[in-house]
């Protein structure tokens, strides 16, 4: 019995032993989160007065749990933060400005930072997360059958990007089209309208713009590739699968994030791998940008280890970390000096996204972005469906908008005569 309770001590009374050291309580996402488990051993190591608390945290249940923490008064010192959710947590007062703590670092400096992905948590002239990896949306595509249409690469405008479609749809079997874009992602139809000169939401984010003239022309070209037969009115569960079909020749083009590289290269036979290419997305005139995303570091304001979550977000933004970070996820740095290195600087599928993240925006730093977002998907699906026009589309996705937004006017109406 006594050699029973020895044992019994050894393998249980030690883990829950304070062994002196400060515990900082890390929450990550999905990947993410079972990836930087092996970057914390080096951190500890680095840092022995600190150990970090992980846990891992599906997506799928991630923005539901951080709201619950806040109501609960148990969130965590650190956590990932998808870029739709900062503006929430920053409403809510649940984040730590990091402005005076950044300002004097020598690791997090914001001018090396892409200024898209940087800029997404500042809000009201506040900065509330650091940037952990980067994400935007590009165009691959099919360069032998777009040398094969008369185009040496993708022009970097509209009217010349839907010539080349146009071209290569010319060209194909009668099931084939130039460019798949699933109606039910809203990201290709996002990444358009962000390059309009005109903001989504007017009145200081009170109010939908989306009657603008340059919602208008983004809408209709992006409704355009679907009415002149470019485009399948198909989902994405609908197409058995995208690699497949790409490699076999039934579309040329696809918007989509850096996640597939790797898919690309392990899924596209042998005898394709020299046939398809990266390229940043055209714009109206010229160079188009794309939509800032990905994933970012935060400090909880009810935090009482703030200094020691700090030098974890400090670790976690060197450069060669970042890289390893890549090597491990395929998440791209969003730190322009981690993208010299060889492993990113001579990946050829890279280039196009370091490129475009010259040029990203952020979607609007409003709390109800992300209902908004998802109202974009349900109302232009039900347009290229051909179940309403482009021009009640715009106008119900701005009704909507507005009904989303009563709460904040209301909000920021009592604000303003306190």
């Amino acid at each position: 019995m006594r050699l029973f309770f020895l044992v019994f001590l050894l393998l249980f009374g030690c883990t829950g032993r304070d062994d002196g050291r400060e515990v900082v309580k890390f929450w990550a996402m999905g990947r993410e989160g079972e990836v930087v488990a092996e970057l914390i051993p080096e951190f500890e190591r680095l840092h022995p007065g600190i150990r970090v608390e992980l846990q891992q945290i599906p997506w799928s249940a991630a923005h539901e749990k951080l709201l619950t923490a806040y109501a609960g008064q148990v969130t965590p010192d650190i956590a990932q933060l998808g870029s739709s959710w900062v503006p929430e947590l920053v409403a809510l007062g649940a984040l730590e400005p990091i402005d005076k703590i950044a300002a004097g670092s020598q690791t997090v400096r914001a001018e090396d930072y892409f200024t898209g992905i940087w800029g997404g948590n500042v809000i009201n002239g506040r900065t509330w997360g650091v940037p952990w990896y980067a994400d935007t949306r590009i165009l691959f595509y099919r360069s032998d059958l777009l040398r094969q249409a008369g185009f040496a690469q993708v022009p970097d405008n509209w009217a010349g990007w839907l010539q080349a479609m146009r071209a290569i749809k010319q060209r194909g079997a009668a099931r084939d089209y130039a460019i798949f874009l699933p109606i039910n992602e809203y990201e290709p139809l996002l990444a358009f309208a962000l390059q309009q000169p005109e903001p989504l939401l007017r009145g200081g984010g009170r109010y939908g713009n989306f009657t603008s003239p340059g919602f208008t022309r983004a809408s209709e070209f992006y409704f355009d590739m679907f009415r002149q037969g470019l485009a399948p009115r198909a989902t994405n569960t609908q197409i058995s699968n995208i690699h497949d079909e790409f490699a076999k020749g039934h579309f040329a083009f696809i918007i989509t994030g850096p996640w597939n590289i790797g898919e690309f290269k392990r899924r596209m036979p042998a005898e394709r791998q020299d046939d398809w290419m990266t390229a940043p997305l055209p714009g109206p005139t010229g160079p188009g940008a794309s939509i800032a995303g990905g994933s970012s570091l935060g400090v909880f304001a009810r935090s009482k280890r703030k200094a020691s979550a700090w030098k974890l977000i400090e670790y976690l933004s060197q450069p060669k970390v970042q890289l390893r970070f890549f090597e491990l996820t395929g998440d791209l740095p969003p730190r322009r000096s981690a993208w010299n290195a060889p492993l990113l600087a001579d990946d050829r599928y890279a280039t196009a996204f370091r490129d475009q993240l010259e040029r990203t925006r952020a979607p609007p730093a409003v709390p109800e972005w992300e209902r908004i977002g998802q109202q974009i998907r349900i109302v232009s699906e039900r347009a290229v469906a051909g179940q309403i026009s482009p021009a009640q589309f715009r106008a119900t996705l701005n009704a909507d908008t507005d009904a989303m937004l009563e709460k904040r006017r209301w909000k920021l109406a009592r604000e303003a005569s306190q």
